[in-house]
């Protein structure tokens, strides 16, 4: 927490770039500091080997600030790198949200609530 407002930093494929955008506007309009992506390579963003690993862990950095994690799982869809960033925040005691119920039946038992 951050004064009153709770950290939510958006894990998911960047290929839902829309839904990004739309999250982190209701989601900050619901009064939360939303940390999100800085770039979008499924979106069209290209970048070098040594690139992805540097944003792979500011991403990690960035669920480090957070108090939750709010996973963007368009039709159910949890890539391997969202996947990394679900478990790093499980071993780090960090809320999880979904935008939708995940498919692994611990996840949804655990960790979806409508």
């Amino acid at each position: 927490m951050v004064s009153n407002y709770k950290v939510i930093t958006l894990c998911g494929s960047t290929r839902f770039k829309e839904d990004f955008e739309r999250v982190n506007y209701e989601l900050t309009r619901a009064g939360n500091i939303v940390i999100s992506v800085g770039c979008f390579g499924h979106a069209g963003d290209e970048f070098t080997e040594a690139e992805k690993v540097m944003l792979d862990d500011m991403h990690k950095r960035k669920i480090d600030m957070a108090d939750a994690i709010y996973v963007i799982n368009k039709d159910g869809y949890i890539g391997e790198s969202t996947s990394s960033e679900i478990q790093y925040a499980m071993r780090h005691g960090k809320q999880l949200k979904f935008m939708e119920p995940p498919q692994d039946e611990y996840l949804r038992e655990h960790f979806y609530f409508e």
